[in-house]
């Protein structure tokens, strides 16, 4: 097998790692912030929350350089990024991630940005609330996905497997 495919997995399946420990401590925080009445807990809910969508963008980042040889630019990357791994990029890849799925990330994204761009007391507990109820789903969701991604890059450098698409320089 290609050490370039393996290492990419390896990559991936690295920071899908990451992203759990992330939404284990988000779940955590924001527990700890009901239960003791501490806005310091809602920052850190928030904080994870900002981490687990920054995780999730250093993963399509690879994926955009690696596999379509193409990182979005400009303003709205952010949004352009998520819109590309959901989106068959025909003769190179199948969408990385489901239209419904796009859909729940796109919300971490945007909070993602109100975190970055507000004063932590400013913060939305009903939004950090709802965000965080669906966090473990949203997680298990896209380990799913992209487990089923790289599960489909293995079985492309079989040559009987049927698969139509180039994969990008990654195979190369």
């Amino acid at each position: 097998m290609n050490k370039t495919l393996l290492t990419f997995i390896s990559r991936i399946e690295g920071e899908l790692l990451e992203l759990e420990k992330v939404v284990v401590r988000a779940v955590e925080a924001w527990q700890r912030a009901l239960t003791k009445d501490d806005d310091y807990y809602i920052d850190a809910a928030a904080l994870n929350l900002q981490s687990f969508y920054t995780g999730l963008e250093k993963i399509f980042t690879t994926i955009a350089s690696q596999i379509d040889e193409n990182v979005p630019s400009g303003s709205e990357w952010h949004k352009e990024l998520l819109k590309q791994m959901a989106t068959e990029i025909k003769l190179i890849r199948p969408p990385i991630i489901s239209k419904e799925l796009f859909v729940k990330l796109d919300d971490y994204r945007g909070f993602r940005h109100i975190v970055r761009n507000l004063y932590a007391f400013s913060f939305s507990k009903p939004k950090i609330a709802q965000l965080i109820s669906e966090l473990p789903a949203t997680y298990e969701n896209l380990k799913k996905e992209l487990s089923a991604f790289l599960e489909a890059l293995e079985a492309s450098t079989n040559t009987e497997s049927g698969q139509n698409y180039s994969l990008g320089k990654i195979l190369f």
